[in-house]
């Protein structure tokens, strides 16, 4: 069986592949392009695929010997679902792997934000800072502070518990846990952290109107999707002081231009964005482990 695999991998998962599998790897820092993909795709048993490689129909069709998909990353909505069942190609991915990292990321950026600690030492570097002042870079503390969750899935449920652990309140959006409206949170939080899934319904659910009804003064973390936010009503919010800064892992578009607005604002931080659990719905195959996955299977 011949595995192509769209970026090098770190740890052990390509010798493992390699032990059972003839394994070509895309050698290149940045993505295969589409091209690149169907050229490898088209001589290939199995995809082992980043969430920027799209896998649509057109793909499928230019590549017929392809038998099993395996996504390195919790969410797949790079993967067209519907045009691999139609294959009966399986898709494999790899729920729960990153809960902890994404969630600790989550209350890192809030820290640092509720601490102004990026801000401060920007302003070191910038030769800015000339004395110890009383009010000076002067931050919020985490027991009188309130963390609003828009989605409490298990990533917000593990930010949820570790803000609890340093003191901070929780408030959370979900239906099904019995949270309170969006409007509710959004209004009763200073800092607002996003765990919800991308859909149409959540595609830019903060935007001009939802930023509006945050408290002034407030803070927001995205660690989900970067198309759940609008990205210019957030600048125009930055802009007018109703929001006191945002901590980015993801943003729209990915990675910002060198020179977008959002990266001149001392109070926004941007991090290289590492890849999310933020899928829905999710696949019929239940292939919850990435590389083993593909020893098990044996395409019979």
């Amino acid at each position: 069986m011949h595995v192509f695999v769209t970026r090098q991998l770190p740890g052990t998962a390509l010798d493992r592949l390699r032990a059972r599998h003839s394994v070509t790897v895309w050698p290149q820092r940045l993505p295969p392009s589409p091209g690149d993909l169907r050229r490898h795709g088209e001589r290939a048993d199995g995809l082992l695929t980043l969430l920027t490689d799209q896998v649509d129909a057109r793909l499928l069709d230019a590549c017929p010997t392809v038998r099993a998909i395996s996504n390195y990353a919790v969410g797949f909505e790079n993967i067209d679902i519907p045009a691999a069942t139609a294959r009966g190609i399986p898709v494999g991915h790899t729920p729960g792997v990153l809960t902890e990292a994404t969630a600790q990321l989550a209350i890192t950026l809030a820290l640092d934000l509720l601490r102004r600690v990026s801000e401060a030492d920007k302003d070191v570097r910038g030769d800015r800072w000339k004395t110890w002042e009383p009010a000076g870079h002067l931050g919020a503390s985490l027991d009188q502070t309130t963390l609003g969750l828009i989605g409490y899935g298990r990533i917000g449920q593990a930010v949820g518990r570790m803000a609890r652990a340093l003191g901070m309140r929780v408030m959370y959006t979900d239906p099904v846990a019995s949270g309170r409206s969006l409007g509710e949170v959004l209004a009763g939080s200073d800092v607002i952290s996003l765990h919800a899934l991308l859909t149409p319904g959540t595609r830019a659910l903060i935007n001009a109107r939802t930023l509006a009804l945050m408290r002034p003064g407030a803070l927001l973390v995205n660690v989900a999707r970067g198309a759940m936010v609008d990205t210019a009503a957030l600048a125009d919010a930055l802009r007018s002081g109703h929001l006191a800064g945002a901590g980015l892992d993801v943003t729209d578009p990915e990675p910002l231009p060198a020179d977008h607005e959002l990266l001149a604002f001392p109070n926004v931080i941007v991090t290289p964005t590492s890849p999310r659990p933020r899928s829905a719905p999710a696949p019929r195959w239940p292939i919850s482990r990435l590389t083993t996955s593909w020893l098990a299977w044996r395409g019979g």
